[in-house]
């Protein structure tokens, strides 16, 4: 691809997107800001021309809703001003939350791996455990996380596992239906030539099976890792933590520290991204190594 194709096809849409949200913001920015003001311009006989009232509109310091120059001026105070051990940096913050999110996903894959091998090969599984695989997910987050961490408490187990057992149980699903789907993706004419060549069911597995399954398993690992880490900030929630982004997010929550909350999430933002992006990386790599050319 030239850089006339880029520019038309990647990066003039990316950014006509991104510059009609910013201006969305603002303007829902101004509009959710405006009665407070209005309150503090009466209350303090102030009158403002428009231009002035839309400036202080955007400038509260616990608005309703951040304008995007705030969040970005927290993000970057918290990021690149602050030292990475303070827990107020958002470092700090994203490392202790990637900390389970990394062990719940690994969990998670493990186990959806092992899930859809039961359930190509064994009917009976498909059967019984396929429909409870899927009910499960029907069940809230928001009312597992607090039941596990009450039980695991009451165990005497904190910290990391309780908060990677949730993580776990959000990215096993992905996996699981994804390797299943990909286990299953040989047509018929390929597994009857294995028959013909008297493969064996083990080496109708690894040759045939499993290396039609890879793109369906990178796929789903990048739902998994974004609901894994999805999983480790509501874990964090209940819990009482006091570093981690679902703790920023609890901490903004009961002081009103509604830029703090909305850097939080751009910071979770960014963490999801860049766990996509390395799962994405280690698929073109498994991708070449097999042989497969770059689409």
């Amino acid at each position: 691809m030239d850089k006339e194709q880029f520019f038309k096809h990647k990066f003039l849409p990316v950014t006509t997107i991104v510059l009609a949200i910013v201006l969305l913001w603002y303007i829902f920015a101004v509009i959710l800001n405006a009665p407070f003001q209005r309150d503090l311009d009466r209350r303090g006989n102030v009158t403002s021309t428009t231009m002035e009232f839309i400036g202080k509109t955007l400038a509260q310091p616990k608005p309703i809703l951040p304008a995007p120059h705030q969040v970005a001026q927290n993000v970057f105070e918290n990021t690149f001003l602050r030292a990475p051990i303070s827990n107020r940096s958002l470092v700090y913050n994203a490392w202790v939350t990637l900390a389970p999110t990394a062990v719940g996903f690994a969990f998670g894959t493990v186990l959806g791996i092992l899930f859809a091998v039961g359930i190509v090969h064994m009917v009976a599984l498909d059967r019984s455990l396929m429909p409870w695989i899927i009910a499960s997910q029907t069940i809230p987050i928001l009312a597992i996380a607090p039941t596990i961490i009450v039980v695991f408490s009451a165990l005497g187990i904190d910290g990391l596992i309780p908060k990677a057992l949730i993580s776990t149980y959000l990215s096993f699903f992905p996996v699981t239906v994804g390797m299943t789907k990909g286990l299953r993706s040989p047509e018929v004419m390929h597994l009857d030539l294995m028959r013909t060549y008297n493969a064996s069911a083990s080496q109708t597995f690894w040759k045939l099976r499993v290396p039609a399954s890879i793109p369906f398993l990178f796929t789903s690992m990048k739902v998994a890792i974004a609901a894994s880490l999805v999983g480790t900030i509501v874990g964090e929630l209940p819990t009482g933590a006091v570093a981690g982004i679902g703790a920023k997010l609890l901490a903004g929550s009961y002081y009103s520290q509604t830029i703090d909350i909305w850097a939080a999430l751009v910071a979770g933002s960014v963490l999801a991204a860049i766990l996509v992006a390395i799962v994405g990386i280690a698929a073109r790599i498994v991708n070449h190594s097999m042989g497969g050319r770059p689409a």
